[in-house]
């Protein structure tokens, strides 16, 4: 199954190290039956920019806590793509949440998709205001809408060591 795994640019550089992405149970997003329901319309491409928008989010949901503990840290949404076989459902967390039962080798990695250093400015405060946001404020959901406008970069795996460098 394709999943969406919510990442930071650090979590990356951990992946590059180590050979894995996470401690299982890894959190992530798919096209499940419960978006395939919800979104009845959509298409499997429509499907899977859904849960990887869903996935975008996460990652500022991880930034969130990164940047309290490293404030000059790098506030670029990060997820990381890829095809695992023992996934289980988290619908308590929403509708395209999944739960990876076992660490995620570098080898299954697809792809990942990296904001533009360009979009930092914007997620870093969608960091800062997503409680906000999601407590109901109005204007901190408009800035969490900013950072989601910018579009995430594809990036092919023999692609990550330059990305994290660089980064």
């Amino acid at each position: 199954m394709r999943v969406y795994l919510p990442c930071t640019l650090s979590g990356l550089r951990t992946l590059l190290d180590s050979g894995e992405l996470g401690t299982p149970p890894v959190p992530g997003f798919a096209v499940t039956a419960p978006l395939r329901e919800w979104y009845a319309e959509g298409d499997d491409e429509e499907l899977e920019y859904a849960a990887l928008h869903l996935a975008a989010r996460a990652s500022i949901r991880l930034l969130d806590r990164q940047l309290v503990l490293d404030p000059a840290a790098p506030a670029r949404r990060v997820v990381v793509v890829a095809d695992v076989s023992a996934v289980e459902p988290a619908p308590d967390v929403d509708r395209a949440a999944v739960r990876v039962l076992d660490a995620v080798p570098l080898r299954l990695v697809q792809a990942v998709h990296v904001d533009d250093p360009s979009a930092e400015a914007d997620v870093r405060a969608a960091a800062e205001q997503l409680v906000e946001a999601d407590l109901g404020s109005e204007d901190a959901a408009f800035v969490v809408e900013q950072a989601e406008g910018h579009e995430l970069q594809w990036y092919a795996t023999q692609e990550i060591g330059a990305l994290v460098e660089l980064a």
